[in-house]
């Protein structure tokens, strides 16, 4: 297995020479200081190594590289500083995110899901405030009732690596996000659970973007347990999300809340492309 420090340059490589690649991307700063000794590359690996340190939090990321690594990051800033850089770089790691994915992904077959993303314990429901100005409210999962969001995928089926996702209030339907998630991929066939298995749902998408939808509605007796087997993939990519503590965000604004959400998604595809190891 590769070293801390080989894992800490493949992920600072990929990064800079996607910024390089894509300048344009870079040029987003207004100010005098457009170009800092810190790079936007050195403050998204930075954050990176979160998966790669396997900790819960962001600030236990920060202060092993600031520990153990600041040769390596001679011009890092202090943890507030370095915090507002990477969130200001939030429009860029969503990029990376479809970036990293696996190569080839030419068969066409994806899965379709949401998992719940809770803001607060069960036992603190009843005096639940976290975010609920940034839309947080109650939802019903399969393991019952949670408050936050909701984050709703399109998963490739072969590799499990996420290629769209949106981050939503907790009580609005899986089936509203369908189409805006079949938009990031050119046709093929999505399974997906009873949440979107409506007529008008599987017609749009036939029309509109030659995807079929198959659910346990429409696939026939016979044929329920296999989907339901191939379903169970994209719960398998939750678990490695969860693995990465995607469930014990700590952030506390809806924008800190999904760029941590996207930043996980990113590792998870660098494993599945084999840039870091799983």
């Amino acid at each position: 297995m590769p070293s801390i420090t080989d894992q800490m340059t493949h992920l600072y490589v990929f990064v800079d020479d996607f910024l390089k690649a894509h300048p344009h991307l870079a040029a987003w700063r207004r100010s005098p200081n457009n170009a800092p000794l810190f790079t936007d590359a050195e403050v998204i690996t930075v954050a990176l190594m979160q998966g790669c340190f396997q900790v819960a939090t962001l600030k236990q990321t920060y202060r092993l590289v600031a520990h153990n690594f600041r040769a390596a990051f001679p011009q890092l800033p202090s943890y507030s500083q370095w915090l507002a850089r990477f969130h200001a770089l939030a429009p860029l790691v969503g990029r990376l995110v479809q970036h990293a994915l696996p190569a080839p992904l030419a068969d066409g077959f994806y899965l379709m899901d949401s998992k719940p993303i809770p803001t607060c314990k069960p036992i603190r429901h009843g005096r639940a405030r976290l975010l609920r100005d940034e839309g947080a409210c109650f939802g019903k999962g399969t393991a019952g009732w949670f408050f936050g969001f909701k984050l709703h995928t399109l998963v490739h089926a072969q590799s499990g690596a996420f290629l769209c996702a949106f981050l939503a209030p907790a009580n609005l339907p899986d089936k509203d996000f369908a189409p805006a998630l079949a938009q990031s991929v050119d046709g093929g066939v999505v399974l997906a659970d009873r949440a979107y298995q409506t007529n008008e749902l599987a017609d749009w998408l036939a029309d509109e973007e030659e995807l079929v939808l198959i659910t346990p509605k429409n696939c026939g007796q016979e044929h329920r347990p296999l989907v339901c087997s191939l379903r169970e993939r994209i719960e398998t990519s939750f678990g490695q999300l969860c693995e990465r503590f995607v469930d014990r965000v700590l952030s506390r604004s809806f924008h800190g809340l999904w760029n941590t959400v996207k930043l996980k998604m990113l590792h998870l595809n660098l494993c599945k492309a084999g840039l870091v190891p799983a």
